[in-house]
């Protein structure tokens, strides 16, 4: 007899039977748990897929924890977990704990991947729904708007005894775009960020805070969410890059390079990870007025992606990657060798909104980056509750996740506070085992400069700086490792740039680096510490890659020198149009100098100097009246596409109202072309108002305009935006026409606004009833309280024709406002027969559920129905007729 062994294996593949051996797939096991029985947090790890080659295991989960916000490992392997019981409380209630939020340490003490003791740091009512965590040995800095808190254990029992505030005065409280989770830079320096609701900041004791300049920062000056860089004194900051909607986690590479998810407003798809391009305006709003991404304007994005952030403007740092709806959150940059090669220097996000941890892997693209692909990490395939928060690197390579664990994602709601989960991701049967560094040590110090973790990083680039000298022959033996990790060797100079009396031969050894990442990281480490970096920069200003040249334009931001104006020409010189990077860099070395730089590079650039693309590029770009001339000339090219000059139309709403810009603009109006009506329509938009309306050349260009698009579009955007009342009778005629278009539509309301109510009420008296009911049908959709009063009092007008009052009573119901009326008019009992017919038919197709709820009594109760022999009949038709025909 021969026995046969059955053995049951978890695979990816299909369920099957191979000789002895059953598969089963994971969605086959996953789906018979009952949907309680798929919430035990011994199942967590069923409802996930993990990529090839890696292996997710569950490291904590609740009770020890709930609703993990923010997490740091720190250099023992520990896990910090920041909480967030207290969650948007005017959302989802106040907690009944009625206590504050936690701080909780996380360890494993066997090695085995799974946390066997816990500890509370800290819980006070004061922690209120904090957004970040970051950790520095006995020192754990707390996130959450107005404050940053730093928390400091004094006596080694992983307790706080010692609580200060670092920053306050910031806007977001219990708000998700408050001020986020510091990381450790390799400049030795924290970064951090706000969302757009974090406004300003000050310092613990109230004192303005003070730029690299030492002057006072002027927060009015920047744009919604902002990026900062700070020293470990806590004092100087810097605004690295602004007009972010809600930049959840700064990450930093090795050479100094930020890296920055994105949350669009919900449901555009249009959530996106930046290279954070310092001192880069990152078109969240407006650069000029402030307007939201859905005010129409010239030039205006293709997809709702790119116009959610104003790709299209002049000024404006590129995206990197567009990666749809979610929520991204916590992100790292992955400097170990423990994952898979393919994860190596990647970006790697947490997205709650999309149920998984992801790599999106980059290259170098002209002076910039894009994506080559996505590479998953971990996905919640089977276990849509998997809401990734955070991600981190631990000190022995592997990845700790974070996950919040419910139904919902966003919109500020939740609906499960008891759970929470921690998971390591590393090869299979890794255990974790966590190196230990003598830091008194300077070859052990190095060592440990060497880990994929920050937080040993942090402690052992301190240890370095404060052993000097006796450190020096290690980091120098570690950077001239020509053969070595490029990103190991640049952490060494970081720190070989800090040590006091350092010579400058390493510096000279980095500017003839062969890898332009050194390079680049040796001039970002000679402007830290260096006043006025110019002639460091000038070593580099013809390096044959364009990502070193662009790191020389964004060095001379606000540099004023007669050598930072040479750098710039000669890089200008260089650019080859066609590099959207380059450009940026270029226009952020040109911020506030346009007016010396431009007609310098005027001299340069020939007789012609928008015949070339990169010419075309820096006109589209100068901020400086001088420039005025050159964009006319190409905005009036007509041998190109009427498209392709779209976006110098647009360059013109990035000069202020002036002379020579209304005239440029009157120019562009003459010249003959094909498209001379919407090259015409364009200047008009782009004119100032005043111009347009309180000059004769100004009105005599409109009213020839508005002659020769009657009837369209493009005529009511003009009477939209000059509200000319010689137009009154024009837009009546068209309101009548064509009410039952779109067009029509736009017309009667665009008259109500212009003209006002009795305009409308005298034209109603004067009409024919077919006239008068094309008059109403064109404000139906109008929405406005004039539009909706002009409506109701013409249903309610018993001297009015029945036919006349019922049509009102039917358009009544094209606007929200519109369909409170008539709900109040039913309610009120104010409506009867074909009055009250016409009203509901109106409304029928009412969207909101409040609404649809309100009419529903007044709706006829539709007749039951049964079916016979494929017969519908009535009810109590339909039991007779049965018996009827069991009989026959």
């Amino acid at each position: 007899m021969v026995a046969t062994n059955l053995c049951f294996f978890v695979l990816s593949g299909t369920c099957q039977v191979v000789d002895s051996l059953i598969v089963l797939h994971p969605d086959s096991v996953y789906a018979k748990f009952s949907e309680s029985e798929k919430r035990f947090s011994r199942n967590a790890v069923a409802g996930l897929q993990t990529t090839d080659g890696l292996e997710t295991t569950l490291f904590a989960s609740e009770p020890l924890i709930t609703n993990p916000i923010n997490i740091d490992v720190d250099h023992r392997g520990r896990v910090w977990v920041c909480e967030s019981y207290n969650y948007r409380p005017a959302v989802n209630g106040k907690s009944e704990l009625n206590v504050g939020d936690r701080i909780v340490i996380l360890e494993d003490t066997t090695g085995d991947g799974k946390a066997d003791v816990t500890k509370v740091f800290y819980q006070g009512s004061e922690l209120n729904s904090p957004l970040g965590i970051w950790v520095m040995g006995n020192k754990a800095i707390v996130s959450q708007s107005p404050y940053v808190w730093l928390f400091t254990d004094t006596d080694g029992d992983d307790k706080a005894d010692k609580k200060e505030i670092l920053f306050k005065g910031i806007g977001g409280t219990q708000q998700d775009a408050g001020v986020h989770s510091f990381v450790f830079g390799p400049d030795g320096k924290f970064y951090f960020n706000y969302g757009n609701a974090g406004k300003q900041l000050v310092d613990g004791q109230d004192r303005p805070l003070l730029d690299k300049y030492e002057r006072p920062i002027d927060f009015r000056q920047y744009r919604q969410g902002v990026v900062f860089r700070v020293d470990q004194e806590f004092r100087n900051v810097e605004i690295l890059a602004e007009n972010f909607h809600n930049g959840f986690e700064v990450a930093v590479d090795s050479y100094g390079t930020m890296w920055q998810s994105d949350q669009e407003e919900p449901g555009n798809g249009a959530d996106r990870v930046s290279y954070v391009m310092e001192n880069g305006n990152f078109g969240y709003i407006d650069e000029m007025n402030g307007a939201s991404w859905r005010i129409n304007h010239t030039n205006l994005e293709d997809e709702i992606p790119r116009r959610h952030w104003h790709q299209n403007d002049p000024g404006v740092v590129p995206n990197l990657l567009e990666i749809g709806s979610g929520l991204p959150m916590g992100m790292v940059v992955y400097e170990g060798d423990l994952l898979p090669r393919k994860f190596w220097d990647q970006v790697i996000l947490a997205d709650a909104g999309q149920n998984a941890v992801t790599s999106y892997p980059v290259v170098p693209d002209g002076a910039g980056f894009k994506s080559v692909g996505i590479n998953p990490v971990v996905e919640g395939k089977r276990d849509k509750w998997f809401r990734p928060t955070d991600v981190c690197v631990a000190p022995d390579g592997s990845l700790i996740v974070s996950d919040w664990y419910d139904p919902v994602a966003g919109s500020h709601k939740m609906k499960d506070r008891s759970r929470g989960r921690i998971f390591r991701i590393a090869p299979p049967e890794t255990p974790y085992k966590i190196p230990v560094y003598d830091l008194t040590n300077p070859t052990e110090a190095v060592k440990a400069l060497q880990s994929p973790n920050l937080s040993q990083r942090y402690l052992a680039w301190n240890a370095c700086v404060k052993l000097g000298w006796a450190a020096e022959p290690e980091l120098e033996n570690l950077f001239r490792q020509y053969n070595g990790n490029p990103k190991l060797r640049a952490r060494a100079l970081w720190v070989l740039n800090r040590i006091e009396g350092f010579n400058h031969r390493n510096l000279d050894v980095g500017f003839r680096e062969l890898n332009p990442n050194l390079r680049i990281t040796t001039l970002r480490a000679v402007r830290q510490r260096n006043s006025d970096p110019t002639e460091y920069i000038k070593r580099l200003t013809s390096d044959p890659n364009p990502q070193v040249r662009r790191e020389c334009a964004l060095a001379i931001n606000h540099n004023h020198t007669y050598e930072a104006l040479d750098v710039w020409l000669q890089l200008a010189q260089q650019y080859p149009g066609h590099d959207r990077w380059s450009v940026e860099a270029l226009s952020i070395g040109a911020i506030g100098q346009w007016e010396r730089i431009f007609p310098a590079w005027l001299a340069r650039a020939g007789k012609n100097p928008g015949a070339t693309d990169a010419g075309k590029d820096i006109i589209w770009l100068a901020r400086t009246r001088q420039a005025i001339p050159y964009l006319t000339e190409l905005a009036a090219d007509t041998s190109v596409t009427f498209k392709s000059r779209l976006r110098y139309f647009r360059a013109f709403d990035f000069f202020h109202a002036g002379y020579e810009k209304s005239q440029a603009l009157m120019h562009v109006m003459d010249v003959k072309s094909s498209d001379r009506i919407e090259v015409s329509k364009l200047a008009l938009l782009h004119l100032d108002k005043s111009f347009v309306t309180n000059s004769q050349q100004g009105l005599t260009a409109l009213n020839k305009l508005l002659d020769e698009t009657y009837g369209t579009e493009d005529y009511i955007e003009l009477v939209t935006r000059y509200a000319p009342e010689s137009e009154n009778n024009r837009l009546f005629q068209m309101a009548i026409n064509k009410s039952g278009e779109v067009l029509g539509r736009d017309a009667g309301a665009l008259l109500l606004d212009i003209a006002g109510v009795s305009f409308i009420t005298d034209k109603l008296n004067s009409l024919n009833d077919t006239k008068k009911s094309a008059l109403l049908a064109s404000l139906q959709t109008a929405g406005s309280a004039e539009s909706v009063y002009l409506l109701r009092n013409t249903v309610l007008d018993v001297n009015e024709k029945e036919s006349v009052r019922a049509d009102a009573a039917r358009y009544l119901g094209g606007s929200w406002p519109g369909e409170d009326a008539v709900v109040k008019l039913l309610k009120q009992n104010q409506i009867d027969g074909a009055i009250k017919e016409a009203a509901l038919q109106g409304v029928k197709n009412a969207f909101r559920e409040n609404v649809k709820a309100d009419l529903a009594p007044y709706f006829p109760k539709p007749v039951e129905t049964v079916t016979v022999a494929d017969e519908v009949l009535p009810k109590g038709k339909g039991k007779k007729e049965k018996k009827r025909r069991r009989r026959d």
